[in-house]
């Protein structure tokens, strides 16, 4: 028999939850900065320090991640995201990641994040 507990945290305005964990992993919403007026890079890092907390919150840890899914304004600012990518990365357990370009929700927005990680 499986287990069907399903735990949510963060719940933002009734809208959606950041995290929901089910069994061993764990699936994060789209996560944007809390400070839309920083670079590409002040964002990134704000992020990171959310995907942090939800997945200690939810049991887990970066160097569990799976897969990161990455949408960004644009490319332009893209150098500026692998650095603090490169900063912020387990290198010993990469997740599986793709990057796109998309419209977000505000044009200052340069990033969102979305993330799937096992729990610990």
């Amino acid at each position: 028999m499986t287990d069907d507990k399903i735990d949510r945290t963060g719940e933002v305005s009734g809208q959606y939850s950041k995290a929901v964990a089910y069994g061993s992993l764990v699936f994060l919403a789209g996560l944007i900065p809390e400070n839309w007026d920083l670079d590409m890079k002040g964002q990134a890092k704000e992020i990171f320090a959310q995907i942090d907390d939800l997945l200690q919150k939810s049991g887990s840890h970066r160097s569990r991640l799976l897969s990161l899914q990455v949408f960004i304004q644009s490319f332009e600012d893209y150098g500026e995201f692998k650095e603090a990518y490169a900063q912020w990365v387990d290198t010993e357990n990469l997740p599986a990641r793709a990057t796109v370009r998309a419209e977000l929700l505000d044009p200052r927005i340069k990033v969102e994040i979305m993330a799937v990680a096992a729990r610990a």
